[in-house]
């Protein structure tokens, strides 16, 4: 029995995730899977069900966006968790390399695994930027420091993860993964790139002007509740919609605002020094 789960949230996308359980399902690692489904009408928890009955599957009544992965990680029982997404998967032997991390390295809370792009095999450009982070660590660690991650190809430690809080549900899919590294690391968590784990992803083509407005909204969200105020009334440039939406978080914002320590502000500037994403990610790739 491995000691990582996968977590996956979904919706609405059947075929997809079933396509991914399979390719899971073929795994030398053979790991738990625990899918959480957002209020899907089109049948996956059946589907699910009846394909692979030994995933967990938990079925939301509405659409919790990513916090449903933190659903997931709370039915795991594993002391690691990776993340999938409907449309990504891991590579053969990607979750014991992770393992190995992990023990390896006790002050590591989350691994950011290399992303290729299917189809093609092409490397992920957030990866690349991950992978040459001007960061420096206290302690060793399997790769290069980073504060951002993809989520469809991250394994974290699962009572880091539960302690810092999860995913915010408010997020819904874009951009939420800034917030839960700045988390992982004002906790005292280590987040590190490791090129040697490996996801794939093959995510759905097309326009998307929602999600990249849902995102930017998210990215001042992300800059509200956990950087100084110097630098959160800055915020980023947006346009009027997306600040009238980020607005209307605001009493939410101020109730659970929490600004990082000072040594995580240090590095965050280091980053923004050095240039956009810089051992970080902002965007991640994955289509809702």
């Amino acid at each position: 029995m491995t000691d990582v789960a996968v977590v996956i949230a979904t919706r609405d996308r059947r075929e997809r995730v079933l396509a991914t359980l399979d390719r899971l399902a073929s795994l030398p690692e053979r790991p738990p899977v625990v899918v959480v489904d957002n209020g899907s009408v089109d049948g996956t928890v059946a589907a699910v069900r009846r394909r692979h009955p030994a995933v967990t599957v938990i079925g939301a009544r509405s659409d919790i966006g990513s916090a449903a992965r933190t659903v997931g990680v709370a039915a795991a029982r594993t002391p690691l968790v990776a993340f999938a997404d409907d449309d990504s998967w891991w590579a053969p032997g990607a979750l014991a390399r992770a393992s190995e991390h992990f023990g390896a390295h006790p002050q590591l809370g989350l691994l950011a695994a290399r992303v290729v792009v299917e189809p093609g095999a092409r490397p992920d450009r957030t990866c690349a930027q991950m992978r040459d982070s001007p960061l420096r660590a206290p302690v060793p660690l399997p790769g290069p420091p980073v504060l951002g991650f993809l989520a469809c190809g991250a394994v974290a430690r699962r009572a880091a993860l539960l302690a810092c809080g999860g995913f915010p549900r408010r997020y819904g899919f874009g951009g939420e993964e800034a917030v839960v590294a700045m988390d992982l690391a004002s906790a005292g968590w280590e987040l590190a790139y490791a090129d040697d784990v490996v996801a794939h992803h093959e995510p759905a083509r097309g326009p998307r002007p929602p999600r990249e407005r849902r995102e930017a909204r998210n990215r001042l969200w992300s800059l509200w509740l956990r950087r100084p105020l110097s630098r959160a009334l800055r915020g980023s440039p947006v346009g009027g919609r997306v600040l009238l939406s980020a607005a209307r978080g605001l009493p939410w914002v101020l109730r659970e605002r929490r600004p990082v320590p000072p040594h995580v502000e240090r590095a965050l500037r280091v980053l923004e020094a050095h240039g956009p994403a810089a051992g970080r990610a902002p965007r991640a790739p994955a289509r809702r």
